[in-house]
């Protein structure tokens, strides 16, 4: 059996239209009090350039250290989080595409380690974005609370 051979670093990616302004969209993934509805369950502030936050996933038992490195209000939010041995930088943009749409991606980039455990990371992180974004469509269009998130693994 030949083995995968990697011709550049991998990355994972996500996306998903929203029918709000970009400041509506980016005010979901900037501000803990909306972001807490459809991604993590709690975060120890806002996401601000240069502050360092944690945020908690009750229903998994688990956390992430954030190291905020960049923002652009209404435009994009870079961090950088996981585990600092080995952390990995998530980039979130906000594009308008029209007055009340936007196209939000999400972005991560930095994995290593062996080529099956980078497989298998980037495609948890695929899924990961993919659910939060979805999650985050239904309550911003919708006012729709999914709970996508806490069930994407269930116990």
């Amino acid at each position: 059996m030949e083995k995968l051979q990697l011709t550049r670093d991998p990355h994972a990616y996500a996306c998903m239209f929203v029918r709000r302004p970009a400041g509506e969209a980016f005010r979901a993934f900037a501000d803990p009090a909306v972001t807490t509805r459809f991604w993590y369950s709690g975060s120890s502030g806002p996401m601000v350039a240069g502050t360092e936050l944690r945020w908690e996933w009750e229903t998994y038992g688990a956390s992430a250290e954030v190291k905020v490195l960049e923002v652009e209000e209404g435009r994009l939010i870079r961090f950088e989080w996981g585990n600092y041995d080995r952390p990995t930088t998530v980039e979130l943009r906000f594009t308008p595409r029209s007055a009340e749409g936007t196209f939000v991606e999400a972005t991560e980039t930095g994995f290593r380690g062996s080529g099956d455990e980078t497989v298998r990371w980037v495609n948890d992180t695929v899924g990961g974005f993919t659910t939060a974004l979805c999650a985050m469509k239904a309550l911003l269009e919708h006012g729709i609370a999914l709970n996508a998130v806490p069930d994407h693994h269930p116990a």
